[in-house]
């Protein structure tokens, strides 16, 4: 029931945390809501709950590849966003909440930047300092591993590397639902209160 409770409050939290404003590069003019298409059917399937989750997930700030595999033994949550993505803007400062709610010891938050160029991504990063995220870059062919055509994209990975959850869009009312979904996979212990 105290778990119950503290996600409870966390859930609250993150739904308050949806509505910050935070600096953002300027939108393209004609941004695509979508991301380019995949190369091959085989290639663009979405993987289904239970399934292992797709290995790689793009390059990190110094051009190093991430892989689900390096962190084995804890939840993953993966977000695909850009930039230009209204509702991944209104996401990205949830899931730091959540990111520093629950702690790296517990949970691993990755944003993964969907196919932007390199001088807007960093633009974003600069502009939005205090987001407590993991941020990466994906060329696309994570994009294509997971399935994503749209953005926000989000899956939820168990500590044995497997799809247990997948949201596609955002909405304040998802929230509740991503916390109840994510508490099962957390230690009982992991929801901190502000400012712990």
């Amino acid at each position: 029931m105290r778990r119950l409770t503290a996600l409870a409050g966390l859930a609250l939290a993150l739904a308050g945390a949806g509505a910050f404003a935070f600096a953002q590069p300027p939108a393209p003019a004609a941004a695509p809501a979508t991301a380019p298409p995949a190369r091959s059917a085989s290639a663009s399937a979405a993987p289904a709950l239970g399934d292992a989750a797709p290995e790689f997930l793009g390059l990190d700030r110094r051009g190093r590849p991430v892989k689900v595999s390096d962190y084995r033994g804890k939840p993953v949550v993966i977000s695909f966003w850009a930039g230009w993505c209204a509702p991944c803007r209104r996401e990205l400062p949830m899931l730091s909440t959540l990111q520093r709610s629950v702690g790296r010891e517990h949970l691993q938050v990755i944003a993964v930047n969907l196919n932007e160029p390199q001088r807007d991504y960093d633009a974003f990063l600069r502009l939005n300092p205090g987001l407590d995220l993991d941020f990466i870059r994906d060329p696309g062919s994570a994009a294509r591993y997971y399935g994503v055509r749209t953005v926000p994209n989000l899956f939820v990975v168990d500590r044995d590397g497997k799809l247990v959850q997948i949201h596609r869009g955002y909405s304040p009312e998802k929230i509740e639902q991503f916390v109840r979904e994510l508490a099962p996979l957390l230690p009982p212990h992991a929801a901190r209160k502000p400012g712990e």
